[in-house]
């Protein structure tokens, strides 16, 4: 096992919980220095390439912990998580496990996303709303005739979003999922493969300097608010007229101001959702 470490300011921490919440193929621990003045980030990963990936990203230090037993550490799966009436998500590595829920559930889709160093599994708050707002925004675009339609995940981390988009009725071949990490990307297009959803494009680019290839009917932004803020011009541009954007990853704190740059660049705010300390919304161009 290897452990990768940073020091960071105390005001980062809820930026270092979400990057690392509900990877369960990592242990985040996050301790405050006696003084409270920094804090320490601490990811314990199985993989010399996962510690790797993480210091070349954010910098910090790796060390190897030959002692310890990963598999013991390793938190146990959690609960399936049902989304509306359209599926249930899984982190259950064991496939017998997975197998069983699909039967159990004959009406909805098992999205299977394993744990993995990439963001995005199902069970946090913002990743969940997206999945709820998605499915309602695939139901009024397949009510007003629109069977095929386009997507566009900025953030993708494990593809999750991309692929419920598919199965949900977007076109695969109108599916782009972009993110900065190459990890993300290599897990996101293995999970596409392990759900089905083959032909989405997935794609590394940081959307702080990424150009839209084309324009899309739903654009979904899960990432960090200052992000989100700096790159709502983009984010426009890759809209159709009339078309959806949902966002998400923002701190309660942060809301006013990636509401205030939405409306900047007149996009309307159309819902809210608050989850705890988190906030997702949708919007229309």
């Amino acid at each position: 096992m290897f452990v990768w470490s940073k020091l960071s300011s105390p005001k980062w921490r809820d930026a270092w919980e979400e990057r690392f919440h509900g990877n369960g193929q990592t242990n985040a621990v996050i301790s405050e220095i006696r003084g409270n003045k920094s804090i320490r980030v601490e990811v314990y990963v199985p993989r010399l390439e996962q510690a790797e990936a993480i210091r070349e990203q954010f910098g910090g230090s790796i060390r190897q912990l030959k002692s310890e037993n990963w598999a013991a550490m390793s938190p146990p799966a959690g609960k399936p998580m049902r989304i509306r009436d359209q599926f249930v998500i899984t982190n259950e590595s064991d496939e017998k496990a997975v197998e069983k829920l699909r039967a159990e559930n004959p009406d909805r889709e098992t999205i299977h996303i394993p744990p993995e160093l990439a963001f995005g599994t199902g069970d946090h708050p913002t990743t969940a709303t997206c999945l709820r707002l998605l499915c309602d925004i695939a139901a009024e675009l397949n009510s007003e005739g629109k069977k095929r339609w386009s997507l566009l995940d900025l953030g993708t981390g494990t593809g999750l979003l991309a692929i419920a988009g598919k199965k949900l009725g977007a076109s695969a071949k109108e599916i782009l999922a972009t993110d900065y990490d190459p990890l993300a990307i290599k897990v996101a297009k293995s999970n596409a493969i392990r759900n089905g959803a083959k032909g989405i494009k997935f794609e590394q680019s940081d959307i702080t300097e990424w150009s839209p290839p084309r324009q899309f009917d739903v654009v979904v932004a899960n990432i960090f608010a200052n992000v989100l803020i700096a790159s709502v011009p983009q984010i426009k541009r890759a809209m159709v007229a009339k078309g959806y954007l949902v966002v998400s990853g923002i701190l309660l704190e942060h809301w006013d101001d990636v509401k205030k740059a939405l409306i900047q660049e007149g996009l309307s705010v159309t819902q809210v959702e608050k989850r705890g300390k988190w906030v997702t919304a949708l919007s229309r161009r």
